[in-house]
């Protein structure tokens, strides 16, 4: 398999993020998944199933990338998520941002990319935003000040003899152990912990449509390991390091590859997967005979959306990754930057709603 994907990599990989995008946009649309809503409804009902649908996904995809690299598949420690140097300010700041940034947003980079595919313009508008902002915080306009605040706070595990960030590797060095079985024993107290939440909960236990969804998104970070594992060359020109999903960089690189598709056609593994996601929310949504175009309600909405993903596009590159690419993907990796964003994340979307609420009640 892995000889067959190498002899024609650039389009498994895009083939492969299409198919990995369009179930996830089909899945996520028809079973409501949504990280943002997952808070909202802690919040506002103390309904947490969604919240534990949105854990049961990262649990899965542990599994799944854990299997997959021990079978050789795919190196994890080559992916972004397991550098040797720890941005937690990035992860913290980061994370506190897009979780704020969603709620104005009306979802994080995933839900409104399946909410566009289901005919909400005020996605594309997001989408649009999010993406700009995010290459401005790359390499653009704010690129020197996210650069400069990272050299100044991050933290350089090399020095103190970790090799990255993972979590079973910085608990071999605190105790001692040898770095396997500190890995295994990681997987395996995170991965049953997370399932224990999950599945302690009568309510979240027999709604089939909350455990399906989070089995389903997971294996679909999974997938993206595997396909992007197996493409992986070291000693290829350009050697692409294996990813998952993900989407507030990628929603970049979607803009920017419409716009010079002449001189890359075949899409990387991110901007296939967006793609993917749209497609199979368009499916799910016309299908089921929900497809509907809507945009704007006045100029208040407008600017509320567009402050939102200000926000995401900043704190998703800051955090590097979204509540899927961080959330579910990171986590996948156990990298401890990962954990930070994700709880970072869930904060800001609590505090984004609160004031939220507060706006709309000022207004009535």
């Amino acid at each position: 398999m892995r000889d067959l994907v190498l002899a024609n990599a650039p389009a498994s990989v895009a083939i492969g993020g299409l198919i990995i995008g369009f179930i996830l946009g089909f899945v996520v649309f028809r079973s409501n998944f949504c990280t943002m809503g997952s808070v909202s409804d802690m919040v506002t009902f103390g309904d947490y199933r969604r919240f534990r649908s949105w854990v049961l996904a990262g649990a899965v995809a542990a599994i799944g990338a854990y299997l997959l690299q021990q079978a050789g598949i795919v190196e994890l420690d080559k992916s972004m998520y397991l550098s040797p140097t720890l941005d937690w300010l990035g992860n913290v700041v980061g994370g506190l941002l897009f979780g704020f940034g969603m709620v104005f947003a009306g979802g994080c980079a995933s839900r409104n990319l399946v909410r566009l595919g289901s005919g909400d313009l005020r996605s594309l508008f997001v989408l649009i935003v999010m993406g700009i902002v995010a290459y401005m915080t790359i390499g653009g306009i704010f690129g020197p000040l996210r650069a400069d605040l990272s050299q100044r706070t991050a933290l350089s595990l090399a020095a103190w003899g970790i090799g990255n960030q993972s979590i079973g590797l910085i608990l071999a060095k605190l105790t001692g152990l040898s770095a396997a079985f500190a890995s295994k024993f990681s997987i395996a107290v995170i991965v049953l912990g997370m399932l224990y939440y999950c599945f302690k909960d009568e309510s979240f236990r027999s709604s089939s449509n909350h455990v399906f969804a989070g089995v389903v998104i997971g294996l679909c970070c999974a997938a993206g390991w595997a396909i992007t594992g197996m493409a992986y060359d070291e000693l290829a020109a350009q050697a692409v390091a294996p990813v998952s999903l993900t989407f507030v960089r990628p929603s970049g690189d979607t803009l920017e590859w419409l716009e010079r598709y002449t001189a890359a056609k075949v899409p990387n593994f991110g901007v296939a997967s967006v793609l993917g996601v749209l497609i199979g929310a368009f499916v799910a949504s016309w299908s089921a005979g929900r497809f509907a175009v809507t945009t704007f309600a006045d100029p208040g909405d407008t600017l509320r959306n567009m402050f939102g993903a200000l926000l995401m596009g900043v704190g998703g590159v800051m955090a590097l990754g979204c509540t899927v690419g961080q959330g579910i993907t990171g986590i996948s990796t156990l990298a401890l930057g990962s954990f930070l964003t994700f709880a970072s994340i869930v904060a800001g979307g609590i505090y984004g709603i609160k004031k939220m609420e507060q706006l709309l009640m000022a207004d009535v």
